[in-house]
């Protein structure tokens, strides 16, 4: 079966703001105050909690890796707390996945947020049974770029690997589609734009009112 398999954060919806707020936790228990800007550091929120706690301790003019590490769970804590106070859905994203499955696709997730994390996510926003698999960072011993993340996801929808298509947002799943050898599209609708068109992905995504027309010239 052709299978769609989408990122989360920065793809499916934007999760900046509260990735943000959960940072910020942080460096406020360490007495620094809100060291991340929601809107201005919102793709390094897509990098990932360890890009956004570096950034942070860069800004104060200390800390090193090790603190880094230490934070890092109080950051899946606070972000677990309150996971969905400002994440929404990009315009159109669950009509094409509607759209998507009515033309014969499957449809999975494939992200580096923990999986327990994504799940909730996914459940809170009401839309994971939507979905007919959602691999995270921690389900496998490795995640991505590893390309065995995607072909995970697309083994659990009985998905064919040959025929598949990963929908992105940043340089991590540009490499996964390049390891697992299939096309990769990147949405220009995160904070980094058109700018995604460095990466040299085999399409470019506006809007989620393209992605059938897309993903057919892709893979059938």
């Amino acid at each position: 079966m052709r299978t769609v398999v989408f990122d989360l954060d920065g793809t499916l919806a934007d999760t900046s703001k509260d990735l943000i707020a959960a940072a910020n936790a942080c460096f406020h228990g360490l007495g620094l105050g809100a060291l991340l800007d929601p809107v201005a550091d919102a793709a390094t929120a897509f990098a990932g909690g360890r890009a956004m706690l570096r950034l942070g301790f860069e800004r104060s003019g200390g800390y090193g890796e090790d603190e880094v590490d230490r934070q890092y769970g109080v950051l899946l804590e606070a972000y677990a707390q309150d996971i969905d106070r400002h994440t929404v859905l990009y315009p159109g994203t669950m009509q094409a996945v509607e759209r998507l499955k009515a033309g014969g696709y499957a449809v999975a997730i494939c992200t580096n947020k923990p999986e327990g994390l994504a799940e909730t996510l996914m459940q809170r926003l009401g839309v994971r049974d939507a979905f007919g698999a959602l691999v995270g960072a921690d389900t496998l011993p490795v995640r991505k770029p590893d390309p065995a993340p995607f072909f995970e996801a697309v083994d659990r929808v009985g998905g064919d690997r040959s025929a598949s298509v990963l929908i992105g947002d940043t340089v991590t799943d540009r490499k996964t589609a390049a390891a697992a050898g299939v096309p990769s599209v990147l949405v220009t609708f995160g904070p980094t734009g058109r700018d995604v068109a460095s990466l040299n992905p085999e399409a470019l995504l506006d809007h989620y009112d393209d992605l059938d027309a897309v993903v057919a010239r892709l893979i059938g």
